[in-house]
């Protein structure tokens, strides 16, 4: 019996899906279980399975079209058996538009103005690099003659100037706008139009952290295996915060917001393609070295294109380190349906006065974006504060 491949509906929220390739063409064998197209949602690019054993019959919709979740996508089957009947999508061609009638008058136009030259005229020009377009003709009719172009020429010698020769302009590249980055390209528009964003910075004093991290980095690595950075340890401090700060950890739901339980901690990843936003789930119940396991792993699914959807999925708030970027500060554009992100510039030495004595300390720039619907300015301003008194006084995590 023939099998109709679907669309997957990978979580409550997805509604359409990209297909980016088919790993399978139309005539090739099929096993159960084995990767068939690969697909890209809005949280992720991952291979689907194919749902059956046999031929792949037809392929309904090419690479590169968008489709809606339980869409009929291809139709697997063995020799001869009868297929259901789909309506199978054809590439986007896109029209020829007319030429506009002002761009017709102006090609005619363009044909009437030709330049008027005799052929030696040109062969001449060609070669002491005269623009003819820019001579008058001084024979017949206006006809530009070879002497014109002579003379054109000396005195380009006699007077230094260099010969007029339009440059040829150097082609523009075109990078297609689709997989990934078209999928960030929609959901960040989506999230700057529809939600009010605003912003608060707050400069970090870094040293009594960098100390926390110089004396646990050895046991750390000791017990996951992984190098410590600075982002595991932010992890554990925004997910300490967010616990204090329910207000931070929620989402607007149409007309109501709902405080979110679990603390998810979402970890902005630079890919080739795009940004990717693997979640850190129940963040505030793991230790440092649990989460800078954690974040090593999900690290590296993500740059192989293994993450899955619960790699992706259920984040409450998300970080962006833009530090090791050498980056000093960002105003970061909400992850939605989250209500705020927290941006990381990157730690630099520089004077500060402490008890009324200039200092040089390590100082870093973090700003909080949130959405002004859920969050008034004085709770994020105490979000911030509190993040910012944790990394001054890391025994505070201990309170």
């Amino acid at each position: 019996m023939a099998t109709t491949v679907i669309m997957p509906k990978l979580g409550l929220t997805m509604k359409e899906g990209t297909i980016e390739k088919w790993l399978k063409q139309e005539g090739d064998r099929v096993e159960k279980g084995e990767p068939l197209v690969e697909i890209i949602t809005e949280k992720l690019n991952f291979q689907y399975e194919s749902p059956a054993s046999g031929i792949l019959r037809k392929i309904l919709h090419p690479a590169g079209k968008v489709v809606a979740v339980t869409t009929p996508i291809a139709i697997i089957a063995e020799e001869g058996e009868a297929l259901p009947e789909f309506e199978a999508s054809k590439p986007d061609v896109p029209k020829e538009a007319p030429m506009p009638a002002a761009a017709v008058q102006s090609e005619r136009k363009e044909h009437r103005e030709r330049i008027f030259a005799s052929p030696v005229a040109r062969k001449t020009a060609q070669e002491k690099g005269i623009d003819l377009s820019l001579l008058k003709g001084s024979g017949p009719e206006g006809r530009i003659t070879q002497a014109d172009v002579l003379k054109a020429a000396e005195k380009v010698q006699t007077e230094g100037v260099k010969p007029s020769v339009p440059a040829q302009k150097p082609e523009d590249k075109i990078i297609p706008l689709k997989g990934i980055r078209k999928i960030i390209a929609q959901r960040m528009t989506d999230s700057f139009q529809n939600t009010p964003h605003f912003y608060l910075s707050v400069e970090v004093d870094m040293s009594a952290i960098q100390d926390v991290k110089e004396r646990v980095k050895d046991e750390v690595e000791k017990r996951a295996k992984v190098k410590l950075t600075l982002t595991d340890i932010l992890v554990k401090v925004v997910a300490s915060a967010l616990k204090e700060h329910p207000i931070i950890n929620s989402r607007f739901e149409g007309d109501q917001i709902r405080l979110l339980e679990e603390i998810n901690v979402g970890v902005a990843i630079a890919l080739a393609d795009g940004l990717i936003v693997p979640v850190v789930h129940r963040a505030d119940q793991k230790s440092l070295t649990e989460i800078a396991s954690a974040i090593r792993t999900i690290t590296k699914k993500a740059r192989r294109g293994k993450l899955s959807l619960e790699d992706v999925g259920g984040g409450t708030f998300t970080l962006s380190n833009m530090g090791m970027l050498g980056i000093d500060k960002i105003n970061p554009i909400i992850n939605p349906p989250e209500c705020s992100i927290l941006g990381v510039g990157r730690t630099i030495e520089k004077p500060v006065v402490r008890g009324g004595e200039i200092k040089i300390k390590p100082m870093a720039w973090f700003t909080l974006s949130s959405d002004h619907r859920i969050v008034d300015g004085a709770a994020a301003g105490l979000f911030l504060s509190h993040i910012q008194k944790i990394i001054e006084t890391p025994a505070f995590l201990l309170v």
